[in-house]
């Protein structure tokens, strides 16, 4: 707008929140309001009875005062711009996507609850991702590992390249962190004859946390963090340059949830005893997640299961006829169970989980939540009980080697 029309108007988003501060001042009230209104009235601003906003201020002055006032015409209507959108996005997704986007290679697992992307190379993907994650939904994308240089992301390899750091390792079971030489974790990555004992004489289920992680990750390991960018799913919106990617287009002075990348590597529950424990518990990230599992050891020793038991192990759970075709086909290497929940199910999933302990004598403190302390690993049998008890279904899936899964944030999950 002309500069006579801009006084008061930001032109940036630090603008607008600078002008909101000083309107603040002089538009508080005795209830001390907790934002000023961005819009003013009076004879300066013509017939209108206020200057002119930008959509950002219309949007703004809504929320914040809860009200449009009589003599305001609203510059956007809202209703008239989505009230050709369709009723039930979920029948539209479901049903009309094979016309819509006949292009595509894509199902859905689930219950229909997961869209999986079956191309990774097809420049389209974003357009049905698109449908989907307007409605917080979970992607599955396939086949990364071809566009990945494999060898970099070998245990061997990472053993060898940083086998002299150290790092927090994590025993999954009974959540003792002590601070070690990674060599000794990678070394039992697949010889399980190098793991560590417990007390029992059982072998430990270690999991080394989120190392390196965010800068760390890009300056100590700078071929794998080029080779994980060029590699990620709907570049769109996971590229950290992305069109779509909002992180990527907020303003310096936003402070950001940690966005990683973060390498996580953990032992499988094959050489361990007890198969009802995991190496992510239950919990809800605060931003979008994209993980794709680069590298799938075989571990290998005395107590392991066979390919044939941890195949068997994984038909029991509560699959997807797809998911079981993906099992047969001997091409596709499992490597990691996520078990997953919408965000609208976290507080019956919270009050479900103090009922629980309560159950097992344990003390439930009024600050205590289940899930932000990341405590619980929900086995077969209690998910039963989650499902009969409250109604939460729980959405099962197997991630193979090269699959990304791409979570909104708020979705509960454990691996």
């Amino acid at each position: 707008p002309p500069a006579s029309q801009n006084n008061e108007q930001g032109s940036t988003l630090r603008d607008l929140l600078t002008t909101t501060a000083g309107k603040l001042r002089l538009g508080s009230t005795d209830a001390g309001i907790a934002f000023a209104p961005v819009y003013s009235t009076g004879a300066a601003s013509g017939k209108s009875g206020r200057t002119m906003p930008n959509i950002l201020d219309d949007i703004i002055a809504s929320v914040v005062e809860n009200k449009i006032p009589p003599n305001r015409a609203p510059k956007i209507n809202v209703k008239s711009e989505i009230k050709d959108e369709p009723k039930d996005d979920k029948k539209c997704v479901q049903d009309d996507c094979s016309k819509r986007y006949s292009d595509i290679q894509y199902s859905w697992i689930c219950d229909k609850h997961v869209l999986w992307l079956r191309d990774h190379k097809n420049s389209n993907n974003w357009k049905l991702f698109k449908e989907c994650w307007k409605q917080g939904r979970p992607v599955l994308v396939s086949g990364m590992h071809k566009k990945m240089n494999f060898s970099l992301w070998k245990a061997e390899s990472i053993s060898l390249d940083f086998g002299n750091q150290q790092a927090d390792i994590l025993n999954c079971k009974d959540s003792i962190i002590s601070n070690t030489n990674v060599k000794e974790f990678w070394d039992g990555f697949e010889d399980v004859s190098k793991r560590q004992k417990v007390k029992n004489g059982e072998t430990a289920l270690l999991k080394l946390k989120d190392w390196p992680s965010g800068e760390d990750f890009k300056a100590m390991m700078p071929a794998r963090y080029e080779d994980l960018l060029k590699s990620l799913p709907l570049p769109e919106y996971c590229s950290p340059e992305g069109k779509l990617n909002l992180a990527s287009h907020l303003p310096g002075f936003f402070v950001r949830p940690d966005l990683g990348p973060r390498l996580c590597s953990a032992y499988g529950v094959a050489a361990t005893k007890d198969h009802d424990i995991g190496t992510t518990n239950l919990h809800i990230e605060v931003s979008d997640v994209v993980n794709i599992l680069v590298y799938v050891g075989i571990a290998k020793g005395n107590g392991v299961l066979s390919k044939s038991g941890v195949l068997k192990k994984l038909e029991e759970e509560d699959l997807d006829d797809l998911l079981r075709k993906r099992l047969k086909d001997s091409s596709e290497l499992p490597g990691a169970l996520w078990h997953i929940y919408a965000g609208k199910d976290a507080d019956k999933i919270r009050e479900f989980l103090q009922k629980i302990a309560k159950e097992q004598g344990l003390e439930v403190l009024p600050e205590h939540d289940p899930i932000r302390d990341q405590s619980w690993y929900v086995n077969k049998k209690l998910r039963q009980r989650l499902f009969e008890e409250y109604g939460v279904k729980t959405c099962t899936v197997i991630q193979f080697l090269g699959d990304a899964i791409i979570l909104p944030a708020g979705a509960l999950h454990q691996v």
